[in-house]
């Protein structure tokens, strides 16, 4: 058979209004508008998607950190500022560590809010021997073990609770009573001990107890680790005794021999930690922007499509029967009976549940009960014919066909179908249905007719198919002579 030529017109399937559709020639360019507006689609959603990333990325760079000294935003501290302000003392803001005190004066205070963790341990340990008093908040381990602190954050606190700081050891928090616990907590980490702390602000209970203040002793004098960060907040600060614990470590002495210095470490500054970015050689952002290059080039070369598909004919037309001719064959070789008829009966059990009106889940006792009650059958004949059990001969495999086929029938008439008028097939490739219909039943079969359908199907198969192609039936029907005594002396000699 010639293959079918590639870009030759092909018909293609029904579409679903009704209409069919013409085939389209391979390399028309009736693709190519739909392949550029999904380009551009794709372009456009990229586009978007970036403008997106960098508002939100812009956000959230506008947005104030907590402890924003200029905030005032619930999670800033301009009202703390404001109130030292006006009890006269003045607070120096800065986020470079080269502006912060070296001279080591013994009112200095420097208050450290390290909210986003990017506090470089080495300016740490300056100030520990720098600096009389240091005020810290901040969670990175290795911060606090600069300042010598043998803690590790344990957790958050955010369930409004306040605890009492009355017997503290730190004077703040014992003028202040009672302060809020929102925050972090810390506790000692496996191994470590807490001697030489004063610990203040407990939460949690048993081996989850951990602590909301700490005091410990520097070189230069003492750093107090505030995880109770509701005391500087502006939404909290009249809490309890917040303010009160705000004020007392942060005041400095009234005669001016000492100034307070709020220092907010900023990422990408020189004295903050240094990061992946500023680890990497300078050639490696634009390393990476070339391979992002490659990478889409690489997913526009490859995602390219080769053009339409395209729709052919089948060579040949394979008829629907061969199927269930050929799993009848199956089952007559196998001499699997019982397999055979528990198919018709599982299409018959579905086909009558539909007749009745039954659902698909509907159970097989429903079906039989249902059935039962429409022809006037006994549900127990119903379900031997329906459901039954192993099939021993091939006698009993016809029965049980013919029975089923008489079940349907009862149905079909009860519900009010017209009943099935079966003929016997012309061309010899069945046999007529041995039904009851309008109450007569045809005539049964000879003893060759039994034998003929004791035989299994797939000789019986062979047989018609050995009669169909036998070439005495291709010719014409005028014989030559000499043929036709080639043929009697054949039959003499068999």
């Amino acid at each position: 058979m010639p293959p079918h030529p590639v870009g030759q017109d092909a018909a293609v399937g029904q579409d679903r209004a009704g209409g069919t559709a013409r085939g389209r020639r391979v390399g028309a360019p009736g693709p190519r508008p739909r392949r550029a507006a999904t380009w551009v689609l794709v372009v456009a959603v990229a586009l978007v998607l970036a403008a997106l990333t960098a508002l939100v990325q812009g956000d959230q760079r506008s947005a104030p950190a907590p402890l924003d000294p200029d905030s005032t935003t619930n999670s800033g501290s301009r009202a703390l500022v404001r109130v030292l302000e006006q009890q006269g003392t003045p607070v120096a803001v800065v986020h470079e560590a080269d502006r912060l005190p070296t001279d080591g004066a013994a009112g200095d205070t420097v208050f450290v809010a390290d909210t986003a963790g990017v506090l470089d341990p080495a300016v740490a340990r300056r100030l520990a021997r720098t600096v009389a008093h240091v005020v810290l908040v901040s969670d990175d381990p290795r911060v606090l073990d600069a300042f010598g602190i043998r803690l590790a954050p344990a957790g958050e606190v955010q369930d409004g609770d306040t605890v009492s700081t009355a017997s503290c050891g730190i004077p703040a928090a014992a003028a202040a009573r009672r302060v809020s616990a929102d925050g972090t907590a810390y506790a000692p980490e496996a191994g470590d001990t807490d001697a030489g702390l004063v610990l203040c602000a407990p939460s949690g209970s048993g081996p989850d107890r951990a602590w909301g203040l700490v005091r410990a002793a520097t070189p230069a004098g003492d750093v107090t680790l505030v995880g109770t960060t509701a005391a500087f907040r502006n939404d909290t600060i009249t809490t309890a005794g917040n303010a009160a614990l705000a004020l007392g470590l942060l005041e400095t002495p009234s005669d001016g021999s000492g100034a307070l210095t709020w220092y907010v470490p900023t990422p990408g500054s020189p004295d903050a930690a240094p990061t992946l970015g500023t680890l990497a050689p300078p050639w490696v952002p634009s390393l990476l922007g070339i391979l992002g290059l490659v990478a889409v080039a690489a997913a526009v070369w490859r995602g390219r499509r080769l053009g339409p598909l395209v729709v052919e004919q089948l060579p040949v037309v394979v008829r629907a029967a061969e199927t269930t001719e050929g799993r009848a064959r199956l089952y007559a070789r196998a001499a699997d009976r019982t397999h055979a008829l528990d198919t018709l009966r599982i299409a018959a059990l579905r086909r009558t549940a539909r007749r009745l009106g039954l659902p698909r889940s509907a159970h097989v006792d429903q079906v039989v009960r249902a059935a039962a009650t429409a022809t006037g059958l006994s549900d127990r004949y119903l379900g031997a014919v329906l459901v039954g059990g192993p099939v021993p001969d091939d006698r009993a495999l016809v029965a049980g066909a013919e029975a089923i086929d008489a079940v349907e029938e009862a149905v079909r008439v009860a519900t009010g179908g017209a009943p099935a008028r079966r003929r016997a097939p012309s061309s010899g490739r069945g046999r007529p249905e041995r039904h009851v219909v309008d109450g007569r039943r045809p005539p049964q079969p000879t003893d060759q007719g039994r034998a003929d359908q004791r035989a299994p199907d797939h000789q019986r198969a062979d047989q018609r198919h050995d009669d169909q192609h036998r070439p005495d039936q291709h010719r014409p029907d005028q014989h030559r002579p000499d043929q036709h005594r080639s043929d009697q002396h054949r039959g003499a000699d068999s």
